[in-house]
């Protein structure tokens, strides 16, 4: 897995834990903290899928 789509998903993670830390002391606050869960997700999908893709290119032109 690519080292960018680790840092997004320990993003993700972590922003999770937030989101929950700030509902549970009654904070809508944590809808920020979802919003970014949402868009470090992606971030990690891109970074995952073009790994694949880019895998995928290779093993096509040395055909």
């Amino acid at each position: 897995m690519p080292r960018l789509a680790l840092y997004a998903l320990a993003v993700c993670a972590l922003a999770v834990v937030a989101a929950v830390v700030s509902f549970a002391r009654g904070s809508w606050l944590g809808i920020v903290w979802i919003l970014l869960v949402g868009v470090s997700s992606n971030i990690a999908w891109y970074y995952v899928r073009k790994a694949k893709n880019d895998r995928a290119a290779a093993e096509q032109g040395q055909r």
